[in-house]
């Protein structure tokens, strides 16, 4: 009996992969896991390496260095015996440009044992009125929704899904979060790459940070977010941080975010109550300053992301 098709409990297991542009290292000995029946968000600024890691473990690309598995077989060498199974929507491209919405995904349900009804599809993503419309003549949007439609159609075990929302309308946002949903519960596992922070703390089961093509921060949302929580408030700039961190307990530090907003943070969220929140008050009304708009903040994803890639702008 061949192993590989077994329902092993990993659906993506990518270890130590390294792949180079010339001078340039795209994916710098990264790795990474993914289960079956969950969803993996993999989250990263442009340029860090989610689209190439996507691309090796869909075999568009091959590795320098370093195992990818799918579903417990290589991507390439076994693409064939893979491609029933998973389903993937690129960043962009993949439809070609003259193929009708609904013609092609009846095509792409034609190559599978069960698919999903085409027309049900058209319907869940608003896409009925350009059945016959060729892509390339298609909104980004309706693009995007008509790319999702293929790469799910065939009930695959496995979705990678780059950038699903990008460019979206609320409501074709929601149809698209159901959709994932729907994978889930259905036992499939989903890999999807994002920027929108608020879509992978709501999709996502597991959520892996990348910067320069290695893995920084990884975890359940809960888990990368809950272990600070911090009171913000305005007041003048320029308060003196160290006669501040030296009036709040042990445990918690002060900054200065911006010229005249302060964040007070705790590793131990018990430390963040009222009478944190007094001695930040009295040691401010001691010399004078009042403090303004106190707010009580456990960070957010956005929060994480930042802190740990920086918040400069990137060119690509």
């Amino acid at each position: 009996m061949d192993t590989a098709d077994d329902p092993l409990p990993i659906a993506v297991d990518v270890r130590d992969v390294v792949k180079r542009y010339g001078s340039v290292t795209a994916v710098a000995g990264l790795s990474l896991t993914a289960e079956r029946g969950a969803v993996t968000a993999v989250l990263g600024p442009n340029g860090a390496g989610k689209t190439t890691t996507l691309e090796i473990c869909t075999g568009f690309r091959r590795p320098d260095t370093g195992t990818a598995r799918v579903l417990g077989r290589d991507p390439i060498r076994d693409a064939r015996a893979l491609r029933p199974r998973v389903g993937v929507m690129p960043q962009s491209g993949g439809i070609p440009t003259g193929a009708r919405a609904g013609e092609w995904l009846r095509l792409m349900a034609s190559f599978h044992r069960s698919p999903l009804s085409p027309q049900l599809l058209l319907e869940r993503l608003g896409l009925c009125s350009v059945e016959r419309t060729p892509f390339r003549r298609l909104s980004g949007g309706q693009q995007q929704r008509l790319s999702l439609a293929a790469a799910i159609i065939g009930r695959p075990e496995l979705v990678f899904l780059d950038e699903p929302t990008a460019g979206l309308d609320p409501q074709a946002r929601a149809a698209t979060w159901e959709l994932v949903d729907e994978l889930r519960l259905a036992g499939a596992g989903v890999v999807l790459s994002t920027h929108y922070m608020e879509e992978a703390e709501r999709l996502a089961d597991h959520i892996v940070i990348v910067d320069h093509g290695r893995v920084i921060a990884e975890g359940s949302p809960v888990e990368l977010t809950s272990n600070e929580r911090e009171v913000r408030f305005r007041t003048r700039p320029g308060l003196d941080l160290q006669a501040l961190a030296e009036a709040l307990p042990s445990g918690t530090s002060a900054t200065e975010r911006a010229p005249g907003h302060y964040v007070v943070e705790a590793t131990n969220p018990e430390l963040v109550g009222p009478e944190l929140i007094a001695t930040i008050t009295t040691w401010c009304a001691a010399r004078d300053v009042l403090a303004e708009d106190v707010q009580v903040r456990t960070r957010t994803l956005e929060d994480v992301f930042l802190e740990l890639t920086g918040q400069g702008l990137r060119e690509s």
